[in-house]
């Protein structure tokens, strides 16, 4: 990346939360603890579906690769949001600015299209239930889960790839704690046209199309549960899927919030509260509310660690 093709810039300020320098300590020891939390939660998730074969299922192993996509995703902004909470002067490498697009990017669009995913196992399990071995096989669990690292990975390099063609003359502030599409785009002294043709389009099938297949497989669902006669198998097809919607609600809000909508009007201060959301609790919620509401994911880590038995 040489600045004489792509930027004058060579590094960024990260205006973080610098507006409020007497939350700095508190913020420090808030989001240290979150990241330990989500770190430590999703890495036990990882082992107990790991080490279990109890949990070898199609719902537990897309329930993996959500774990190990947030741990990517909080590795990602954290490490640099506490040292900037530390430090003077919170700046990123125009290089360092790049990679951490990439890999939020990467992963905050993993999630969705894994929800999606995960909505349809639900479907299946709770629509067709007799066919469900033969339709979520190994191998359609494999080419749905690899299919969907690759397309977004793709996508990301697609974004990335853009924003490294524009050039940054200065100012370099960027208003947020981590390098967002938005704030870098207003910072850019060159066209951002097709950068904003591709978010569009990247919305509207992560956003639009991939939310209305979420939509439409709980429809389905919802209407097989009605359908059952007897009360308590009511009560059990809804907790299969409670956890998901859940997660999902809580997730798809601040995303579709921080991305899908104009350059024009973004507000730093409600996408800073957004990028908390998404990027630190979500991870933490994920593995709390799947962890705590399944009797297996339990079990599997009071088999590998007596201690959490109780």
């Amino acid at each position: 990346m040489a600045n004489s093709n792509h930027s004058e810039v060579t590094e960024f300020i990260l205006q973080g939360f610098s507006e409020h320098p007497q939350l700095w300590i508190p913020l420090f020891g808030c989001f240290l603890s979150l990241y330990m939390v989500a770190l430590t939660g999703n890495v036990l998730i990882i082992t107990a579906i790991t080490f279990n074969s109890s949990l070898h299922s199609p719902m537990y192993f897309f329930l993996f690769n959500l774990a190990t996509m947030d741990i990517i995703c909080t590795s990602s902004i954290l490490p640099k949001v506490l040292e900037g909470l530390l430090s003077q002067e919170n700046t990123i490498s125009y290089g360092g600015c790049m990679a951490q697009l990439y890999f939020l990017t990467w992963s905050a669009l993993l999630e969705l299209l894994l929800f999606t995913v995960m909505a349809y196992d639900r479907y299946v399990a709770i629509c067709h239930p007799l066919h469900y071995s033969t339709m979520m096989s190994k191998t359609l669990c494999n080419v749905l889960a690899a299919g969907v690292w690759l397309i977004c990975a793709f996508n990301s390099s697609i974004n990335t790839g853009l924003m490294t063609r524009l050039s940054f003359c200065g100012p370099n502030v960027i208003t947020h704690f981590f390098c967002e599409i938005p704030p870098l785009l207003l910072l850019s002294c060159t066209s951002t046209y097709i950068n904003s043709v591709m978010t569009v389009l990247a919305d509207a099938f992560y956003g639009f199309i991939n939310y209305l297949l979420i939509l439409v497989s709980y429809g389905f669902i919802i209407s097989s549960i009605l359908k059952i006669q007897v009360l308590e198998g009511k009560k059990t097809a809804f907790s299969t899927c409670s956890s998901h919607l859940t997660v999902l609600s809580m997730y798809h809000t601040p995303v579709f919030y921080a991305y899908i909508s104009p350059v024009c009007s973004y507000n730093p201060e409600r996408c800073k509260l957004a990028g908390v959301l998404y990027s630190m609790l979500s991870p933490i919620l994920n593995c709390l509310i799947y962890t705590l509401r399944s009797k297996e994911v339990k079990m599997a880590l009071g088999n590998l660690f007596p201690s959490f038995r109780n």
